[in-house]
């Protein structure tokens, strides 16, 4: 899942959703050097990536598009189901995603100065593009997929598959659709373990 899922997946406590979010650069045990909350969140974020890569309805999604992406596949899948999350957004919470996702923005500007470096460089652009919800549109995927392309040289392609997420919408969504209440469960199960 890509930032919006383990944005939302997190519930609603604010060091969860941080440590979710921050998770990726967090490697090892270095996330013993963060407070509980935020610690929580990155094990939370490992223990939803871990389910995610395993599941078989996510194999039938990146079967769609390993031929032309190797093992980008998986990365890409990520992202389109951040499309169809956002899209069906009303579905999964009650307040609006554009409100949410401000929220969101606010809580990271509130704490800006115990987010990563990495974090901190990325977050402007994230707000100035609002990311989050341009995740809702066709267009706006193209454009996640085209930064995320830049980051590989341009070797991934990751561009171009915008092409598949509009030959196969239908399939990726009814495949995201079940993947994630399932996803749901399982995060929520996770969140009163950890």
């Amino acid at each position: 899942m890509n930032f919006l899922a383990h944005i939302y997946l997190s519930g609603n406590d604010d060091d969860v959703t941080i440590g979710n979010f921050i998770a990726d650069g967090i490697k090892g045990k270095r996330y013993l050097n963060f407070p509980k909350g935020i610690a929580k969140g990155i094990l939370l974020h490992r223990e939803i990536d871990t389910f995610t890569d395993a599941h078989p309805i996510v194999h039938q999604s990146t079967a769609k598009l390993h031929e032309n992406y190797g093992h980008y596949s998986g990365v890409i899948v990520d992202i389109l189901y951040d499309h169809f999350l956002a899209k069906n957004w009303n579905k999964y919470s009650q307040q609006p995603l554009d409100e949410y996702v401000q929220d969101f923005y606010g809580l990271l500007r509130r704490n800006f100065t115990s987010l990563p470096a990495r974090i901190q460089r990325m977050m402007p652009y994230m707000i100035a593009d609002n990311w989050l919800v341009n995740y809702a549109t066709i267009p706006g995927i193209g454009k996640i997929l085209a930064q995320m392309n830049v980051r590989t040289k341009g070797v991934a392609r990751m561009d171009e598959a915008v092409t598949e997420l509009v030959e196969y919408y239908d399939e990726f969504e009814n495949e995201f659709t079940d993947f994630f209440e399932e996803l749901r469960a399982f995060s929520e199960q996770k969140r009163s373990e950890l």
